[in-house]
């Protein structure tokens, strides 16, 4: 597995440049679970995902977590390298949902790529850009939006990802992903269930009226 096959940009970069990437980038493996970057103490460079699931999120000073965004398949996270991001003033976790394999690149290799290179610096802009629209929209989401929709909306979501409509998470870790205590997810999932929207087991939600479901999202 080569750093080229994922690297988005690779071929804008010059045989020296990529040689120099090739020769510091490192490849890893980690399984579900384990936490890649915990804040700003942390700095393990960019991760470049050839493979799996992560996922960014923040913990508030209570212990409540929220996700931010996810990353699959060439997905590059550049909060990871929060040494080379100075400005960023709040601390984003790293986990991994899904076992996953990636390349790990050094900051301070990337930093002289963007300071060499136009188009990774366009490139990384562009990516920063990216993951602070979808933060601003999770906050309006969360400031504007009714929770049965957010929770409708993200049951749909995660059924989309996982490719059933089985979904075996606690309310704990759907609470973790929207930023509420599990206490308000359990409640509102007994009321989908009352519904006939879903069905509640251990461990696990069946959406058993997807159209319902799509129809509450949007309401």
């Amino acid at each position: 597995m080569k750093i080229s096959e994922y690297f988005p940009i690779w071929e804008q970069l010059t045989p020296a440049q990529q040689q120099r990437l090739e020769q510091a980038a490192r490849y890893s493996r980690a399984e579900k679970g384990a936490i890649l970057h915990n804040g700003s103490a942390d700095c393990l460079g960019l991760l470049l995902v050839c493979s799996g699931q992560l996922r960014g999120y923040i913990l508030s000073s209570e212990g409540r977590e929220i996700t931010l965004y996810r990353l699959f398949e060439r997905d590059m996270c550049l909060f990871s390298a929060s040494c080379m991001l100075q400005s960023i003033q709040f601390d984003i976790q790293i986990q991994v949902e899904k076992d996953a394999e990636f390349w790990v690149i050094p900051p301070d290799v990337y930093k002289t790529l963007m300071e060499e290179s136009a188009a990774v610096a366009n490139y990384t802009n562009e990516l920063m850009s990216t993951r602070f629209s979808e933060v601003m929209w999770l906050m309006e989401q969360v400031m504007w939006r009714s929770f049965d929709k957010r929770l409708a909306d993200f049951l749909i979501q995660e059924s989309v990802l996982e490719g059933t409509t089985h979904l075996e998470m606690t309310h704990e870790k759907i609470a973790n992903h929207m930023g509420t205590a599990r206490e308000v997810v359990t409640r509102m999932l007994r009321y989908f269930q009352q519904e006939g929207l879903v069905s509640l087991s251990r461990g696990a939600v069946d959406l058993v009226d997807l159209p319902a479901l799509k129809q509450r999202s949007e309401a």
